[in-house]
C-alpha cells in the first residue's frame, strides 16, 4: 500500500504541474513530496522527473511508467468501488444457530420476508438446544437466551425474556394453589434440564429444588406438559404468551419470576469488520421483537425493562447456556 501512495504521489505531481501544488492537495509539505519521489525513483533505479526551479517535465522513462501508473490507480480506484458495492450489500451464505423453540415460533416465521428482502442470501437455520461453538462450528451468529458472561463474543440485546411459574386451570383446580416458594415442594414441578429454579421476587433472588417425575432434554416436552396439567413450570413469555392471554395457563406466585439478567441475545464472533448479511439479520430481529415483543401484548404482567437497540455490545462466553 505504501509503493501505491508513491504512484499517487507521481501521479499527483504530474497532474498538478509542481510538487508544491501536488503537496497542497494531499496535504503533504514539499519536503515529504520530494522524499516519495526520490524513494520511488531509487526502487525503479532511473529518474522520472527532471526538476527545474520553476517547472517539472518528465523523463522518457517517466512519461512511459505515468501512463501505466494512471491505469494502476484507476484499477486499484474500481477495485476499491466494487469492494464497497459488494460489502454494502447482503449476499452470501448466513449461519445462524437459535435454540429449537424460539427458532421455531419466532424465526421461522419472519424468514420470507426476510430473504424477499435480501436476494442475494441463503440462510442456514440450525435449532439445537444444545451449546454451539460459534467459531468453532462456522456460524456467522446465534441466538442466545441467557445471563451471558465475558469472553472473546460480542452480543447485542435483542428483547427482555420474562419467564413465569404457571400452570393449567386443571392442575390449581385438583392440587391448590401453593401461597409460598415453600408450598413449591408440595406440588409437581416440571423442568427441562435442571435441578433448580433461580428465581427472583420480593424477597431478592432465591432458588427452588426440582425433584419432577419428568425428565426431559425437550422444552417443548415441558410446555406441552404444563398446558396437559401435568405441573407446574418455570416457561418464557415467548414460549406460553399465547396460553397465558387464553386462559390455557394461569400465573402461579405472580410476584416471583426468572431473573431478569436473562434476556434475548444476537451472539457473533468480532464487532470489527462485521459483515453487511450478519448486520441485516440481527436488525431484522431486532426490528420484530421491539422494546415490547408481541409476546408480551396484552399480557399486563410486567413493567417493561426495555433497552435500546443502540445499547452498547459487550463480550460474552462462547458457550453460555441457553435459557
Amino acid at each position: 500500500m505504501e509503493s501505491l501512495a508513491d504512484l499517487d504521489v507521481f501521479a499527483r505531481i504530474v497532474t498538478a504541474g509542481s510538487m508544491s501544488a501536488a503537496g497542497r492537495e494531499l496535504g503533504l509539505s514539499p519536503a515529504v513530496i520530494s522524499k516519495r519521489i526520490r524513494r520511488l525513483e531509487e526502487r525503479l533505479g532511473t529518474r522520472l522527473l527532471q526538476r527545474t526551479t520553476r517547472q517539472i517535465a518528465l523523463t522518457e522513462a517517466g512519461q512511459g511508467f505515468y501512463e501505466r501508473v494512471v491505469a494502476i490507480l484507476a484499477s486499484a480506484e474500481e477495485a476499491e468501488a466494487w469492494v464497497a458495492r459488494r460489502s454494502s450489500a447482503a449476499r452470501g451464505l448466513l449461519r445462524v444457530s437459535a435454540p429449537t423453540s424460539f427458532g421455531r415460533l419466532h424465526i421461522a416465521p419472519h424468514l420470507t420476508a426476510f430473504l424477499d428482502a435480501h436476494p442475494e442470501l441463503t440462510v442456514d437455520l440450525v435449532l439445537s438446544d444444545a451449546f454451539v461453538d460459534i467459531v468453532g462450528e462456522g456460524f456467522d451468529v446465534a441466538v442466545r437466551i441467557a445471563d451471558l458472561q465475558d469472553s472473546s463474543l460480542v452480543a447485542r440485546r435483542l428483547a427482555a425474556n420474562h419467564r413465569v411459574l404457571c400452570a393449567s386451570p386443571s392442575y390449581i383446580a385438583d392440587h391448590g394453589v401453593p401461597a409460598s416458594l415453600q408450598d413449591l415442594q408440595a406440588h409437581r414441578l416440571i423442568a427441562h434440564n435442571a435441578d433448580q429454579w433461580r428465581l427472583e421476587g420480593p424477597d431478592g433472588p432465591s432458588s427452588v429444588r426440582i425433584d419432577s417425575r419428568l425428565r426431559t432434554n425437550s422444552s417443548e416436552v415441558v410446555r406441552e406438559a404444563v398446558i396437559a396439567g401435568l405441573g407446574i413450570a418455570l416457561r418464557s413469555t415467548w414460549d406460553v404468551g399465547p396460553e397465558l392471554r387464553d386462559g390455557r395457563l394461569v400465573r402461579v406466585l405472580p410476584e416471583w419470576g426468572g431473573s431478569r439478567k436473562v434476556a434475548i441475545h444476537a451472539v457473533y464472533p468480532s464487532r470489527r469488520h462485521l459483515a453487511q448479511k450478519v448486520r441485516v439479520f440481527i436488525d431484522h430481529l431486532a426490528g420484530l421483537y421491539g422494546p415490547t415483543p408481541a409476546w408480551d401484548e396484552g399480557l399486563g404482567l410486567f413493567q417493561q425493562q426495555a433497552e435500546p437497540d443502540t445499547k452498547p455490545s459487550f463480550s460474552v462466553h462462547p458457550k453460555s447456556p441457553i435459557a
